[in-house]
């Protein structure tokens, strides 16, 4: 994998585990992704990736395993990553993914409101914080930008592959089927109501349009 992606053009540096991945993330911020396998020695990949999360390093993960069945896969993006690939998948579709989500991660360098306001929620995009009637509340990276999205724009009703590609890339889908991505998009939508419900039992911003997708409730 790593000579193919040295063809292609990528700078790419290669770690043989958990300590040495970490070693390499503390003395290089400029790196763009991070393809992370499951199953390794020690560690295994969705524990490294909480530790990586745990010491601030937030650069995008695309899991590349084995392992393929939905269980390791919301788990995976429970914790943040922004896609997972089962290793049966040609080299050009994770180029293609690799490339969406370098890209998608460039444009999202480009300035925006540091804090979006909308009734109770307030939340802070240079750390990617949220907060509820001034209590902290815990997201992914992936959680926060649906949050900001449904924020920004209450008045608006955004489709379920609207939101599917904004944490996953552009052009394809995943799941079952070809409205497999509405089951990750559901489940997102559900831990994050999860999430603010912990703090206050009454949270009901999220509005579901039967159907179509969700949006924030305008009149909050």
């Amino acid at each position: 994998m790593s000579l193919n992606l040295l063809d292609e053009g990528y700078e790419v540096t290669c770690a043989g585990g958990s300590e040495s991945a970490l070693e390499h993330l503390c003395k290089d911020s400029g790196i763009d992704g991070v393809l992370l396998d499951w199953c390794m020695p020690h560690v295994d990949g969705l524990a490294l990736l909480r530790q990586m999360r745990e010491r601030g390093h937030m650069m995008p993960v695309l899991f590349l395993t084995g392992l393929a069945d939905n269980v390791h896969e919301e788990a995976a993006l429970t914790l943040g990553a922004i896609d997972f690939i089962n290793k049966s998948r040609s080299l050009a579709v994770v180029l293609q993914r690799l490339a969406l989500i370098i890209e998608g991660r460039k444009e999202a360098a480009t300035p925006t409101p540091d804090v979006v306001r909308r009734g109770k929620l307030e939340l802070k995009s240079a750390s990617r914080q949220a907060f509820w009637d001034n209590h902290p509340v815990e997201v992914t990276p992936s959680e926060f930008a649906i949050l900001r999205l449904l924020a920004e724009a209450p008045e608006r009703d955004y489709s379920y592959h609207e939101i599917y590609e904004l944490f996953r890339g552009q052009g394809w889908v995943a799941g079952s089927g070809e409205e497999g991505y509405r089951v990750n998009v559901r489940s997102l939508i559900k831990r994050i109501r999860q999430r603010f419900r912990t703090i206050d039992n009454s949270f009901d911003c999220i509005k579901n349009y039967s159907g179509y997708g969700y949006s924030w409730d305008a009149l909050d």
